[in-house]
């Protein structure tokens, strides 16, 4: 008698949200062919495997949530479960073009070392942040007295992922104090990223920032 075999299990990717796609391509647009990438907090290596792909880039991936690391390597993308709060320690200095780190900042413990770390292993470090000042982030703290929950900000206070509360005025600060030079900010508003935009502290739902090691410090 013939035993039933079971369906081959195919595993399927939900569909990226339209901002996180935005995201994507406005790093990918930063980044330089055939260069090497780390991406910190990489999901599931959708952007890594663009990057590999396309513009065929060197790439490693540094994820701590298991399905997601399990779905970038479905993807063959190399790809270390690590806790970013422990920092980078083993990756040697200068070993990638670009470290990439989109929209996780504010959920480490500890941004500074993060970044001071994105500098060290790499030559330009990417990062995307969201920007807590956003005129409608003010008005409903303004209007209402309550913490405020956006489109880009779609958490409520008692389970938000988010541990620290920035503005691209706040980053810059923190540009400064780690002595790194700003090569670009690109604040994203209304879905474009926009160059040198006027009142971007008001205006955009968050920004990308290139930054280097600052040449100049003795």
């Amino acid at each position: 008698m013939a035993t039933a075999t079971k369906p081959k299990k195919i595993r399927r990717f939900c569909m990226p949200d339209p901002f996180a796609v935005l995201t994507d391509e406005i790093i990918q647009a930063q980044i330089h062919p055939r260069t090497r990438v780390l991406d910190l907090g990489c999901g599931d290596g959708r952007l890594l495997q663009t990057l590999r792909d396309v513009h065929q880039c060197q790439v490693q991936g540094i994820e701590l949530d298991l399905e997601e690391l399990k779905a970038a390597m479905y993807r063959g993308i190399p790809v270390l479960q690590g806790d970013l709060d422990h920092g980078l320690d083993g990756f040697p200095d200068d070993s990638f073009d670009f470290a990439v780190l989109s929209q996780t900042l504010q959920q480490v413990r500890q941004p500074r070392l993060i970044v001071q770390e994105m500098l060290r292993v790499s030559k330009q470090a990417l990062v995307v942040v969201p920007n807590f000042a956003h005129w409608k982030v003010r008005l409903k703290v303004g209007l209402h007295g309550r913490a405020p929950v956006t489109s880009q900000l779609p958490y409520e206070w008692y389970d938000t992922p988010n541990l620290h509360f920035m503005s691209m005025c706040d980053f810059r600060d923190l540009a400064e104090l780690l002595e790194a030079k700003i090569i670009k900010e690109l604040p994203i508003i209304r879905g474009r990223a926009v160059e040198g935009a006027w009142w971007a502290n008001l205006r955009a739902d968050s920004a990308l920032y290139v930054l280097e090691k600052n040449s100049t410090k003795p």
